[in-house]
């Protein structure tokens, strides 16, 4: 029994990592073909970015979470993705994970946000960013324009952020474009 649980665990880790590589390579050929820069990238190209790796990664997530009930081991694997996952030019691309009480499963630059109900947060301009993005991935999916925290600042920027549900699950992950 415990040999089959640490060769489906090996599985799914594989999975994960595979996951990781395709859309490291997905946004390096993206960046490269499009000829992004730091200081002159259009906001559409990373808007197309931005829903292709999250369709990506929300379908991936979704199949490799299929046979896992265990909702430690969920939350886990999760947050192993989306670790180590960046992009832009800018590394300023990164993925968030929620549940649809707005309920924070795991964020790639905000350490002290899993495990938080983010239901009653407010960016600066009063919206209530959260629910507005679970409202988007119950939909199916969809773009978010609020304000955020950017890696490396202090200050909240204005930020279009797109979401997707993962499939068979509760949760919804999402990343953003920055707007400048």
């Amino acid at each position: 029994m415990k040999k089959y649980c640490k060769k489906e665990k090996l599985k799914k880790v594989s999975g994960i990592l595979l996951l990781i590589f395709f859309i490291s390579m997905f946004v390096f050929i993206t960046d490269a073909r499009f000829g992004y820069t730091e200081d002159k990238a259009p906001v559409d190209c990373y808007k197309d970015m931005a829903k292709t790796v999250t369709h990506i990664s929300a379908a991936g997530l979704g199949e490799i979470l299929k046979g896992v009930k265990n909702e430690k081991e969920r939350v886990e694997m999760i947050r192993s993705f989306i670790k180590p996952v960046r992009f832009y030019p800018d590394k300023s691309g990164y993925f968030y994970v929620y549940d649809y009480s707005c309920f924070n499963i795991a964020h790639a630059t905000q350490k002290d946000l899993p495990g938080k109900n983010l239901y009653d947060h407010k960016d600066v301009k009063g919206k209530f960013v959260i629910r507005e993005l679970s409202a988007a991935a119950k939909k199916g999916g969809g773009f978010v324009e609020f304000y955020w925290v950017k890696p490396g600042s202090k200050n909240e920027f204005s930020k279009l952020g797109y979401v997707e549900p993962i499939p068979g699950t509760n949760y919804f992950i999402g990343t953003g474009v920055y707007l400048q």
